[in-house]
């Protein structure tokens, strides 16, 4: 990535904006990352919104370049994504008509209270995300979010792991990454789940394969 976020405010949650190193080649895929509980407010948004996630330094640019990124923050901290779904879809409405965003390729990720954020929403936003993507997320979703989804497991997940690879219907990463529900466990703490996962090419590359109604 070339270029720094935008930082954009009003009409409901501020949130950093990156657009693709090539704006010319619209429609483009969008990837929404949603926090964890310490990068809430008042943290400021700027440090909070690039400590983790795609938007952190050190991530493949090339792997990230096609993608338009957005990362709203809440004005409160707590495992509370589902109270601002209203939010992030009037972001997404916005990003989508505004600077070219493909529907069909509206993706979700989230670390920790972000990533159980993703099945949050997924599931009050149903054929809205085209794929999945929780990172050491600490509960279980309460009932299957019909997507394509991408689990990398750190420390908190992995004490929950038969049941998220029972609810959802995961398979193992190392064995295959062409499957719609598939997961990854490194072995790592939970920050380092999140390191990781931010930085693997494969996922971006799996969520590019991923669209609404299928491939």
């Amino acid at each position: 990535m070339n270029s720094r976020p935008l930082r954009v405010d009003g009409g409901g949650l501020p949130y950093l904006l990156k657009l693709p190193d090539r704006p010319e080649s619209a429609p483009h895929p969008v990837l929404f990352f949603l926090h964890g509980y310490d990068e809430g407010a008042p943290m400021p948004m700027e440090d909070a919104l690039t400590l983790h996630g795609p938007l952190r330094t050190g991530n493949p640019g090339a792997a990230l370049a096609p993608f338009i990124i957005v990362a709203p923050q809440m004005p409160v901290r707590g495992d509370i994504w589902h109270r601002y779904a209203n939010g992030v879809r009037a972001i997404l409405t916005n990003v989508l008509e505004q600077h070219g965003g493909d529907a069909q390729r509206a993706y979700i990720t989230g670390f920790s209270f972000g990533g159980n954020g993703v099945f949050d929403l997924a599931l009050l936003q149903p054929n809205t995300w085209a794929a999945l993507w929780a990172v050491d997320p600490t509960r279980v979703p309460e009932r299957d979010p019909n997507a394509a989804v991408w689990l990398s497991f750190g420390e908190v997940a992995r004490y929950r792991k038969r049941g998220f690879i029972q609810a959802l219907g995961l398979e193992p990463a190392a064995q295959t990454t062409a499957a719609p529900r598939v997961y990854l466990d490194e072995g790592e703490d939970h920050v380092g789940s999140a390191r990781l996962a931010y930085r693997d090419d494969r996922i971006y590359a799996w969520l590019l394969a991923q669209r609404l109604g299928g491939p």
